[in-house]
């Protein structure tokens, strides 16, 4: 597909799997929704595959395109208003494709995007701001008539698409976890203060802005706590009791029922994601002691400064998000007593996966190995690290560097 990010140069980052995704539904009878933290290319994306279908042969009288935060499109925040405009456009005897940006800014946008649903000749695309259009409303609102793609910044392959300068991949893979993989930033170079200024207009938007008008937030400082104690905890099984304790003894005095208040919210603006822990022997979901990882790794040195340098916990979490593109569902794995960092799961398969800076010292190559011997099936299981050796195994356990298989 010839589909790119124009953040950086038309023509240089294929975003191949997503594109993928839209195409397999295209002209099906279901609404296609794109969701994702602000700033990841949702709207980009969208504009993108429009370009595909025109270079497919679809005529450019077959697509509406409407981004409701371009000021041109303001009197259709309307709903009737921007029924009317759809209406029309539409080409008779052919498929015509909406694509409605931003759909959040129109008033009542369920009824306008319902009627268009039922027409025969409309394939229907829209985006949301996710602290406005969140995934529980719009299984309420669509229930039954969409799919959800999930977008998230920049993959590592991505990312060494988009600088593309003779790097070698350890340089690359430093300079993502340092310099974000928010598209636009992959555009900012080596420049660590206009970086983070960059990650710090993207995160006040996010949790000071969006998070607490849409939640109604009264201590915004403590939010920030929460916040940045999710980010030095990556990794790290959580409760919302531990952290309303931790924060408590640290001075910060709050309650259990507001740390989860706080949390639902941040995990619904999309700038933290939750991972249920699952036991293997059990084979059943637990409901307490959950991980929290970043959409952005870089947005951990923002807020952490120094104490953000941890290769261990920065490359669990990169490896998470990383699982998250490939799979459908990812849980953490209990082992009686022990922990398996990641269980990936889809129709067909389940694999296992550890994830350890190095596990060239003995005592910790044991440590990561023996919860993945002791799961009795036979199903993939893998280590993976930034040690620079080549594929091995250790009783069929396949230890692999975690930059080449980010790369695959």
């Amino acid at each position: 597909m010839q589909c790119l990010l124009n953040y950086i140069d038309m023509g240089l980052v294929k975003r191949t799997s997503d594109l993928e995704y839209l195409d397999k539904f295209r002209d099906k009878k279901i609404i296609k929704v794109i969701t994702g933290v602000r700033r990841c290319g949702k709207s980009v994306l969208m504009s993108l595959y429009a370009e595909e279908l025109k270079a497919s042969g679809v005529a450019n009288k077959r697509i509406i395109s409407i981004n409701f935060e371009d000021f041109d499109f303001y009197e259709l925040r309307e709903s009737k208003a921007l029924y009317d405009y759809v209406i029309k456009r539409l080409q008779p005897g052919v498929m015509n494709y909406v694509f409605l940006d931003e759909i959040q800014h129109v008033a009542n946008y369920a009824d306008v995007v319902d009627s268009l649903y039922i027409k025969d000749n409309v394939d229907l695309y829209i985006t949301g701001s996710n602290a406005y259009m969140l995934s529980s409303e719009i299984a309420t609102l669509l229930s039954g008539r969409y799919v959800e793609l999930k977008l998230l910044p920049f993959s590592f392959k991505e990312y060494s698409i988009a600088q593309r300068d003779g790097q070698s991949t350890d340089r690359l893979y430093a300079d993502y976890i340092t310099y974000s993989s928010f598209p636009y930033a992959a555009s900012l170079g080596r420049d660590q203060q206009v970086v983070n200024e960059y990650l710090r207009g993207i995160y006040s938007t996010i949790v000071l802005k969006d998070v607490v008008q849409r939640n109604r937030i009264g201590d915004s400082m403590m939010l920030e706590s929460v916040m940045a104690f999710l980010a030095d905890n990556i990794g790290n099984t959580l409760s919302t009791k531990k952290i309303a304790d931790t924060l408590t003894s640290s001075g910060r005095k709050v309650d259990v029922k507001t740390v989860e208040k706080y949390l639902t919210a941040l995990c619904e603006s999309c700038i933290i994601y939750p991972v249920k822990r699952y036991d293997v022997k059990g084979r059943s979901l637990l409901k307490t002691m959950e991980k929290y990882y970043l959409v952005d790794v870089a947005l951990r040195n923002m807020l952490l400064g120094t104490r953000g340098i941890d290769f261990g916990r920065v490359l669990e979490n990169v490896v998470f998000l990383e699982l998250m593109r490939r799979y459908p569902n990812v849980y953490i794995g209990k082992v009686d007593a022990l922990e398996v960092d990641f269980i990936v799961t889809n129709a067909q398969e389940v694999n296992y996966f550890q994830v350890c800076a190095s596990i060239r010292d003995e005592k910790t190559r044991v440590r990561e190995l023996t919860p993945l011997k002791s799961i009795g099936d036979n199903f993939p299981k893998t280590v993976l690290t930034l040690d620079p050796d080549p594929v091995t195994y250790h009783n069929g356990i396949k230890q692999q560097n975690a930059i080449e298989w980010l790369l695959l």
